[in-house]
């Protein structure tokens, strides 16, 4: 708990119908409504709205994940005779066989990568081993099955670059200012010019 009294308390607000498993989640985070996250780590200030879905995913900080977005879509062994789980999660159906194990490990090799400050938009579906960069945004509704570049932004189905969020030069600049690593004195202290000033001005006054 901080002493700060500018600052509220930095526990995460996990919803009590959320469904958490093997989970790291930041500081001043949240977990929406009916959320599922398996094997997820969430990182400071990002936050899932309601129904969403991840597994096998790193989130960085602000992230902001739309309701009904899915992030790391089941795969199936397509080279198998059947799709179906009956394969790999027979346990389900029959005693005496387990999870098959190297399919798990398949999967869990095919991490989500998300960067700081992305925004996926409301029932995107981002499919296994994507890498998303810092600053992207995902559109509503799009398949992302390519990595994504920093500070892109793409959609549709499957996704594609609609345009850079800024230009080539702005975008190196706030790589470099890394602002999702300030501590909390500075934060609070460039809200106003957040809210306030044009992105080139703001990179200019808080630019060490």
């Amino acid at each position: 708990m901080t002493d700060d009294l500018r600052f509220l308390p930095p526990e995460p607000r996990i919803h009590p119908t959320a469904e958490l498993k093997n989970c790291r989640i930041g500081r001043y985070a949240a977990v929406g409504e009916r959320t599922v996250l398996r094997e997820v780590t969430v990182g400071d200030f990002s936050y899932f709205e309601r129904h969403a879905e991840a597994i096998y995913t790193e989130i960085g900080k602000f992230c902001s994940i739309a309701a009904n977005t899915r992030v790391n879509a089941l795969e199936h062994p397509l080279e198998r005779p059947t799709t179906h789980k009956v394969s790999y999660r027979p346990n389900e159906y029959f005693r005496y066989l387990g999870v098959d194990q190297e399919f798990r490990e398949r999967r869990r090799q095919k991490r989500v990568m998300v960067g700081h400050d992305v925004w996926i938009g409301h029932g995107a579906v981002v499919l296994p081993g994507v890498t998303i960069g810092d600053g992207a945004v995902i559109g509503a509704n799009a398949v992302v099955s390519r990595d994504v570049p920093a500070y892109a932004i793409v959609a549709g189905a499957p996704a594609v670059l609609i345009r850079p969020r800024f230009p080539e030069g702005v975008a190196a600049r706030l790589a470099e200012m890394a602002w999702w690593d300030w501590p909390m004195d500075r934060l609070f202290e460039a809200i106003p010019d957040l809210q306030k000033l044009e992105i080139e001005e703001f990179i200019e006054k808080w630019s060490d």
